[in-house]
């Protein structure tokens, strides 16, 4: 009788230490620990927050809790925008981030933006974004995070808008931003592909043969639409024809990214020595004309591909891209005819080829808008070849 006393004893004292322990975590906001931190990563900003003890960002409004992180103006510190911890949209979605801009008035009107959102345990959070989706460009910042929990769940010692509160760092920390430079990729998983991961959708724009006399025009048509794609850029046209390298390098500063397609586009499917020379010639020229950036793709003239140059290329540092949508615009078929096989034959994963150099791309150009729109009617997202493989961006 003794003994069994005891063990309900034991349980009734452990069950209120759980409630004393789970009334003592919901109690105020939650403890921002000295890890937390925002550092500038390639383009991206890389806000690591850890806490104390763990927390769920699906409670975070249930508890009347906030995660936030302030950005605020380098010089007299005013609070321009912020990012707050959302819960999962879905069940085994991750945490969202909401940003909102901050003027006078208070928070404006928020929205979720795109950010990778990672958890290696159950304090800590890591969010990485780019800086102009939260109203920031590559220049100084500051910054802090704000951790608090409004009434009636906490009831502040002062009055306070915010609730109860607490900041981490007490002041805010200046981050000193640059413009990054991308200076090349690196290719990883198989040496040759013809298309990416099935299972997103997602699709690729490719060109090849330029730079042309109509470049400029597919880079301006891309970025009104906001579309990124790949070109595929032959060694001896990059001096005559990028214009002094300011095609190479816009197509870079638009996110886009440039291919290596041999020096003068012989066939090189044979491999060896001459297609090393080719490879390399126009890798010197790309680094060149865009003042360092090394490319990782390659895409042999023709489509001859063999077992030799997909060797050679991979020794010298590139992915050997082939495709699985070929409009075959090259022979000026009509535009009609050019977007309808795009949009007929793409699939998730598509990498589609189409040309902006090596005669007259006006029907290619003109078919563009017409692909673009169809496949987001459709749903896909457009990516670089790099974006799609996973391929890792090398910034200075």
């Amino acid at each position: 009788m003794r003994k069994l006393l005891a063990i309900v004893v034991g349980c009734m004292l452990a069950a209120l230490a759980a409630v004393a322990s789970s009334a003592l975590a919901n109690a105020g906001p939650l403890p921002l620990a000295a890890g937390t931190s925002v550092k500038q990563d390639g383009q991206n900003l890389v806000w690591r927050l850890l806490l104390n003890h763990s927390f769920s960002p699906a409670l975070l409004a249930r508890e009347h809790r906030s995660l936030c992180l302030w950005i605020e103006r380098a010089r007299g510190g005013s609070i321009a925008g912020q990012v707050c911890v959302l819960g999962p949209a879905g069940r085994h979605g991750s945490p969202r981030l909401l940003y909102q801009p901050v003027t006078r008035r208070g928070a404006g009107r928020g929205r979720v933006i795109e950010a990778v959102v990672t958890r290696a345990s159950d304090s800590e959070l890591t969010a990485t974004f780019l800086p102009a989706d939260v109203g920031a460009g590559y220049r100084p910042l500051r910054w802090q995070v704000l951790s608090t929990q409004r009434p009636p769940a906490c009831t502040p010692p002062a009055p306070s808008d915010l609730g109860c509160y607490v900041l981490f760092p007490a002041r805010p920390t200046l981050l000193r931003l640059h413009a990054p430079q991308l200076i090349g990729c690196t290719a990883v998983g198989p040496a040759f592909v013809y298309h990416g991961p099935t299972d997103r959708r997602e699709v690729a724009l490719t060109f090849d043969d330029g730079p042309w006399y109509d470049t400029s025009a597919f880079l301006s048509l891309l970025e009104r639409e906001h579309v990124n794609a790949t070109f595929f850029e032959i060694g001896d046209q990059i001096g005559p024809l990028g214009q002094g390298g300011s095609i190479e390098r816009r197509m870079l500063a638009d996110g886009d990214m440039i291919g290596d397609h041999t020096w003068s586009h012989p066939d090189v499917g044979a491999g060896g020595a001459f297609a090393a020379t080719q490879i390399s010639q126009a890798a010197a020229a790309i680094r060149r004309a865009t003042g360092g950036f090394e490319p990782c793709l390659f895409r042999a003239p023709y489509g001859d591909v063999g077992a030799g140059l997909i060797s050679v290329a991979r020794s010298l540092g590139f992915t050997t891209i082939q495709w699985n949508v070929d409009p075959r615009d090259w022979a000026r078929p009509g535009v009609s005819a050019i977007y309808g096989n795009v949009l007929a034959n793409t699939r998730p994963g598509s990498i589609i080829i189409q040309h902006d150099g090596g005669g007259d791309r006006s029907e290619t150009l003109a078919a563009l808008p017409y692909e673009i729109d169809g496949l987001r009617r459709e749903g896909y997202q457009f990516v670089t070849v790099t974006q799609m493989l996973g391929e890792q961006l090398i910034y200075k």
